[in-house]
């Protein structure tokens, strides 16, 4: 059974979705029956690869005068669950790259491993990770071969598969990250409680079982 997370790395909720549910997971028996397929979703497609101001500054300029709380709420929040959340140094810029490298983490196995180091490197490093250099570090660094990764980001390699991922959002109404779709259902938050993530994935797995044995 597939869980389906649309997520971009620029999202601070989207680490701590990533984060809740590995907890939720943790927690299932049948943990080797769902299958949790990272997809593509751009919140700022028209970012440039070049840094400029920080995420808490953007965030300032949306915000306004309640910016300060709101900051401190997402930082409380993520430090609640393991997180460093570093809004004052991260800088957002582009993520196409950063999601086709995912894609090709994904056909080694090692698609969690890749969204885990982009989320930190971004989150709580303050990386680049627009900068073709930076990436290959990061790709390597979570098992990738590094020749492969670099061929990746001088070619075009996974560009449809990010734009077939951002149709299919469309196509179940996603309109912000974390989402997540289980089983091919109805989309839901991916910040909820584990207890939550885990009842709602234990469900539709029992679901499965009965449709299974109903089979002729």
């Amino acid at each position: 059974m597939k869980v389906e997370v649309f997520a971009d790395v620029l999202c601070p909720w989207c680490f701590i979705g990533k984060r809740r549910l590995a907890t939720a997971l943790a927690q299932i028996t049948d943990r080797n029956k769902v299958e949790v397929v990272w997809r593509s979703y751009e919140l700022a497609p028209d970012e440039g690869r070049v840094p400029g101001q920080t995420a808490a500054e953007a965030m300032g300029q949306w915000w306004g005068e309640q910016a300060p709380a709101r900051i401190a709420h997402i930082q409380a929040v993520g430090s609640a669950d393991g997180l460093e959340l570093n809004l004052h140094i991260a800088r957002p810029v582009n993520t196409f790259n950063a999601h086709r490298l995912i894609h090709l983490a994904a056909g080694h196995g090692l698609a969690d491993e890749m969204m885990e180091r982009l989320l930190h490197g971004y989150h709580t490093e303050g990386l680049n990770i627009a900068d073709p250099q930076i990436l290959a570090r990061l790709g390597a660094e979570a098992g990738l071969d590094a020749t492969e990764v670099r061929a990746l980001l001088a070619g075009n390699a996974h560009a449809d598969s990010v734009r077939a991922d951002e149709r299919r959002a469309a196509e179940l109404g996603v309109t912000s990250v974390p989402s997540v779709v289980i089983d091919g259902r109805t989309v839901v938050s991916g910040v909820q409680p584990p207890a939550e993530l885990q009842r709602l994935i234990e469900h539709a797995l029992a679901a499965s079982r009965t449709t299974q044995g109903r089979a002729p």
